[in-house]
């Protein structure tokens, strides 16, 4: 590649391999079985793309055997980077290959993944291959992986009911697996209750149709020695009457201090399906208000919105590590900043860019979870729930929030004036913007790369004051610009 690896735009390739992916030429199956459509890429370190689709050269070939064996057997591809739409199969008939194989074989280094394979032969482990064998996996940007679940909706109904109906395989976590010294007894019928209603089920919590559903989405297992239904570990977290007894971190610490006022730290540690209502009503008590006075009945309103701070809540209940049982998941607010920390690095997918640009792929460190929570409407279960963060400056006329790696923690930083936003971040060079240029900025630091023309145009700007706003961002190290003449582009700079 011409480009610097620093510079290197993944986008325009993720776009060709799904250009790729609707040529795709699948066959038909005597069993019913939907084919998926998938198109994969392969860039060259001097620039030459070559591509192939699904059943391209014959009926049946994936992709990634199309392009690797059939077109580039004979070739060096080392220092390649693979765009595949679907995550790299795990499973084939001999004598052929499985897809992750062909990848690690051919000592590709760097794959970029359209969407995880809901199959349960595949289910995540092409990932988790690739990953084990030093591969960098980054899934597609969100907006383009809602593309690939639209074109190959049918293919993941179908696979996602397979899924459901396949027995637990040697991947799976230890949270995932029953827990022979325990009984149902031990969830709480309040968390149950407020599942049934909130999901709206038809189920009574004794039923044994209700036991059935429970353990089709993982909360219950069969055990075969006592014959019976028990928890699983991620039964006990999201519906256990105590989940500290089995798993001490399992609590989400609240902390708020204002001025020389502190109000008295709480422990959330019910049942996980009970905290998100618990702390809001929380929130609501801690945030300042002030009067809304825009109607006859006045009424108090948080200062910041508790909306908001609801997503990322719960995206730290969901996303976290429960595997490290040092450390809890958090929220803590003060005069300048709110923040919330979940225990955990993004997974190897996915960037911290990704989530600054509230851009991130759509991948569940905890499905189980993400799954319950999707039917309670308390998230979207493709993560596009982000998207609520992008709001706050032109909703709210408040700063963007910032994620950051902390130790054993993901921190969300949410400045709560443009005053404090280089404070918190710690750079003085956003300290330096008025609050006018900070939103500029913010809006740049969304659309990754923008024209001086399309700048200009979203805020109403001359040409002359767009110029000036972009030319303080460059001078200040917050922007690049790459390329010459009214097709150069302004993106932002990798610190």
């Amino acid at each position: 590649m011409a480009e610097s690896e620093k510079e290197f735009n993944p986008r325009p390739y993720m776009e060709l391999a799904i250009e790729e992916m609707n040529k795709s030429n699948n066959e038909p199956r005597i069993d019913g079985k939907i084919p998926p459509k998938v198109g994969a890429i392969l860039l060259f370190p001097d620039g030459t793309v070559k591509r192939a689709h699904r059943g391209e050269l014959r009926d049946g070939d994936h992709a990634e055997f199309a392009l690797l064996e059939r077109k580039l057997a004979d070739k060096k591809l080392d220092d390649c980077i693979l765009f595949t739409t679907l995550e790299p199969c795990v499973k084939r008939n001999p004598p052929k290959i499985e897809c992750c194989k062909r990848v690690t074989k051919a000592r590709i280094k760097t794959v970029y993944v359209g969407i995880s394979d809901p199959d349960p032969t595949v289910d995540g482990k092409g990932i988790k291959h690739l990953e084990k064998h030093g591969v960098k996996v980054i899934m597609f940007d969100s907006d383009l992986q809602k593309i690939i679940f639209d074109e190959n909706a049918k293919f993941r109904e179908q696979a996602i009911e397979r899924k459901k109906s396949a027995e637990k395989d040697e991947l799976q976590t230890p949270l995932e697996k029953v827990l022979p010294a325990t009984d149902i007894s031990q969830f709480s019928n309040e968390a149950l209750t407020k599942f049934i209603k909130e999901a709206k089920l038809n189920f009574t919590i004794d039923s044994p149709d209700f036991h059935d559903y429970l353990a089709n989405i993982g909360v219950l297992g069969f055990d075969a020695e006592s014959k019976a239904y028990k928890p699983t570990g991620m039964g006990i977290l999201l519906f256990g009457e105590n989940p500290r007894s089995r798993f001490s971190q399992a609590a989400f610490m609240a902390h708020a201090e204002y001025d020389s006022y502190k109000i008295h730290p709480e422990t959330f540690s019910e049942a996980l399906v009970l905290i998100p209502e618990k702390i809001e009503n929380w929130l609501k008590t801690v945030l300042g208000k002030y009067k809304d006075t825009s109607s006859f009945k006045r009424k108090d309103i948080p200062d910041f919105p508790i909306e908001i701070l609801r997503e990322a809540i719960i995206n730290a209940i969901v996303h976290r590590d429960y595997t490290d049982n040092r450390v809890y998941s958090s929220i803590s607010i003060d005069n300048d900043k709110v923040i919330v920390k979940s225990p955990g690095e993004p997974l190897p997918s996915i960037t911290i860019d990704q989530l600054n640009t509230f851009n991130a792929p759509s991948i569940n460190r905890n499905p189980i979870i993400a799954y319950v929570f999707s039917l309670m409407n308390f998230m979207e279960e493709k993560g596009l729930g982000m998207k609520s963060f992008k709001s706050l400056s032109d909703r709210y006329d408040l700063p963007l929030p910032q994620y950051s790696l902390d130790g054993p923690y993901l921190s969300l930083i949410f400045p709560r004036s443009f005053d404090a936003v280089g404070f918190i971040s710690g750079d003085y060079n956003l300290a330096d913007l008025n609050i006018d240029e900070l939103k500029g900025f913010y809006w740049i630091r969304i659309k990754r790369e923008v024209t001086s023309k399309e700048f200009a145009q979203h805020f109403g700007f001359n040409e002359k004051k767009a110029q000036r706003y972009l030319a303080k961002y460059k001078n200040a190290g917050l922007i690049n610009l790459e390329g010459r003449g009214p097709g150069a582009t302004y993106c932002l700079a990798n610190k």
